[in-house]
């Protein structure tokens, strides 16, 4: 027999309208309550890093389905195990906001091999080894709330309701169970929540929550409690932290239910539909307001509006396809590069950084408002950015033929660049870090100098990218520097060895640029079998014996040259490449000088001396490098070397 319409009616306003009030209520709980980083370091950056992003992509994927994920990414010690889950009285939008600020916090453990991460709306854990099993370990902690002193019978009901919620959790499916329980005499509650990792065996998940429960419990007469540990999470509260779904609760109202009876009428209807709105409003506004006061971008709101820098998060996430795996471009150090199309047609590059949450968010509005002022026609052009959402944004122009490495360093593309398309790569660098280094607004030592920061324009013209990206600007303008210090193999060695950082950095990483762009191999990946770990070395060698043309790129020989003397620009190319990489920072020209020697051929060029790295001396300063690398953590000049980055680009 057909229902009546106004049954539905009442049936879609008792069910459903909850339901949906409930949601617009749930809370993400996204306080960090701790945070344990190993103690032992990642085995090999250029993979750790990679590994990490990657895996934290594929949970945020898992997590839009579901309220816990793993994921294991890479190999042998290189090995990303990651699992994150939510407790189960969130919904998947609190979910993945809660997921976006543990990922903001967690790369914080870098360059330590894993750690875990508790917030009260959800866990996360990385290590290079599968713990998905793990239930107990030696960081397994409480930590109480001792605001307010309870009384006796809040205690006694605590522990009843702790015991309730645990013997729950284990019936239930999903290993989780939350207890509300009236204290006795009073009109007040205790509030317990307890859950397991769902990785875990029924017999793990009991023997985690007996432990728990017996550890909470210490945490009385205080009126809160966690415990943190290995395989579960338990919580207790006289406020309700819960979010609003149904619960059964164990006090002495227990049985009970309420009849309600809807008069249906259009105008409910609308009142109904009007009251959904005003609550997903205030839902809304309550997140905004979170995500604003974790990067305080309320208080640099000004700086972006005026200088007209200013992009919403939903505008760029939706410009991007919500962060669509098609659409991404590549992938460094510090975060994942994206294409964009914005709503007016504009085709953008948009670089969402995971190593943000490091810097001050004045720091940052800061270095953009600056680097937003520094234009020139050899570097990428910053057009926005955006602090409101999980992770900052900053939205460049987006250039179609991608980075310089793919080309040179690709037997089949590099045909695609004749000398003359490389030379004027050559010089477009050049005038770039010439700006750079002497403009009057502010210095800039870009540190980072290498074939895949270069990108190219649809003419295949040089742009300079990934300039003061994630570091404040320092107190001395007369050298400006920028968080993303330098690639091993780029580095100039008083660097690497002591820290010492002007402009003849830059110059360094420059030289090894030309050398690059002029033989099409690669440093630190160099097919020569002379000195395979380093090209200035092989390129000294050939220089001193005079067969500087032997090294040059194969590519180069199969274009016809009129009226250039393709050989003698190569070897002079090459002899400025050999000046910029001398040893002793003093020996190198500036960029200026570099970049008269470029061209003007006419001139005669001084004799380089040797490069770095070239004997037993020199070569020390690898062995120290590699341990300031590893073990600094990169966040003061003064006290740490470098951040090694590395990008890997994917052409579509």
């Amino acid at each position: 027999m057909k229902k009546p319409a106004h049954t539905t009616l009442i049936f879609i306003i008792l069910i459903i309208v909850p339901l949906l009030v409930s949601k617009s209520k749930g809370d993400a709980r996204t306080q960090i309550i701790n945070m344990y980083c190993d103690q032992g370091f990642e085995n090999n950056q250029t993979l750790y890093i990679p590994n990490f992003v990657r895996a934290t992509e594929i949970v945020r994927t898992a997590l839009q389905t579901s309220l816990n994920a793993t994921a294991v990414v890479g190999s042998g010690p290189n090995e990303n195990y990651i699992l994150a889950q939510c407790y189960s009285d969130l919904s998947t939008q609190d979910c993945l906001l809660c997921y976006a600020q543990i990922r903001t916090y967690l790369p914080n453990c870098y360059p330590q091999s894993g750690g875990r991460i508790y917030l009260d709306g959800c866990y996360m854990r990385l290590q290079n080894y599968s713990f998905f099993y793990e239930y107990k370990g030696i960081n397994d902690s409480i930590v109480c709330g001792n605001t307010t002193r309870k009384s006796m019978l809040f205690q006694e009901a605590t522990r009843q309701a702790v015991v309730n919620a645990a013997t729950g959790a284990l019936r239930n499916n999903d290993y989780f169970a939350r207890e509300e329980m009236l204290v006795p005499g009073t009109n007040k509650s205790v509030y317990v929540l307890a859950e397991c990792w769902k990785t875990l065996s029924p017999d793990s998940c009991r023997a985690c929550l007996q432990n728990a429960s017996l550890w909470i419990s210490k945490c009385l007469p205080w009126s809160e409690g966690r415990v943190l540990n290995t395989g579960c999470f338990m919580r207790y509260s006289d406020t309700d932290f819960l979010n609003p779904i149904p619960i059964t609760s164990r006090s002495s109202n227990t049985g009970k239910i309420i009849a309600i009876v809807v008069s249906v009428v259009s105008s409910v209807v609308v009142l109904t539909v009007a009251l959904i709105s005003v609550l997903y409003v205030r839902k809304r506004r309550y997140i905004q307001q979170k995500r604003k006061g974790y990067y305080d971008a309320e208080k640099m709101a000004k700086v972006l509006n005026d200088s007209s820098l200013n992009f919403k998060y939903s505008t760029i996430e939706k410009a991007t396809g919500n962060w669509n795996e098609a659409n991404k471009l590549g992938q460094g150090g510090f975060g994942t590069v994206y294409k964009g199309v914005l709503s007016d047609g504009r085709e953008v590059a948009v670089k969402r950084l995971f190593f943000n949450n490091k810097f001050r968010a004045a720091d940052f509005y800061n270095e953009v408002n600056m680097i937003s002022s520094v234009e020139h026609k050899n570097l990428v052009r910053l057009l926005g950015c955006s602090c409101s959402g999980p992770e900052s944004i900053l939205v460049y122009e987006y250039l179609p033929n991608m980075s310089l490495d793919l080309f040179i360093f690709d037997e089949s593309k590099g045909r695609e660049l004749s000398w003359e398309k490389r030379f004027e790569i050559i010089i477009g660098v050049a005038e770039g870090l010439v700006y750079l280094h002497e403009n009057t607004k502010c210095r800039i030592i870009h540190r980072d100098i290498k074939a895949s920061n270069i990108l190219l324009d649809m003419r295949l013209r040089a742009k300079i990218e990934d300039f003061g990206l994630a570091r404040s600007f320092q107190d001395d303008k007369s050298h400006i520097s920028t968080a993303i210090a330098g690639t091993l193999g780029y580095m100039a060695p008083e660097y690497l060895a002591h820290g010492q950082l002007n402009e003849k950095a830059d110059v360094y990483s420059f030289g090894v640029l030309i050398l690059e762009v002029v033989t099409g191999l690669e440093n630190n990946k160099s097919k020569t079998t002379e000195y395979t770990d380093n090209l200035p070395s092989t390129a000294w060698k050939h220089f001193k014996q005079g067969t500087v043309e032997e090294i040059f790129d194969p590519n180069l020989m199969m274009h016809v040259y009129p009226n250039i003397n393709f050989q003698q620009d190569g070897i002079r190319a090459i002899h400025v490449g050999l000046l910029c990489t001398q040893e002793a920072a003093s020996l190198r020209p500036s960029m200026s000088a570099a970049l008269k020697m470029l061209a003007t051929p006419d001139e005669p060029l001084p004799t380089p001396s040797k490069p770095p790295f070239t004997d037993e001396n020199t070569m020390e300063l690898n062995s120290i490098a590699h341990k300031l690398l590893n073990y600094g953590d990169g966040d003061d000049d003064s006290n740490s070397i470098a951040t090694v980055s590395h990008s890997h680009f994917y052409p579509r």
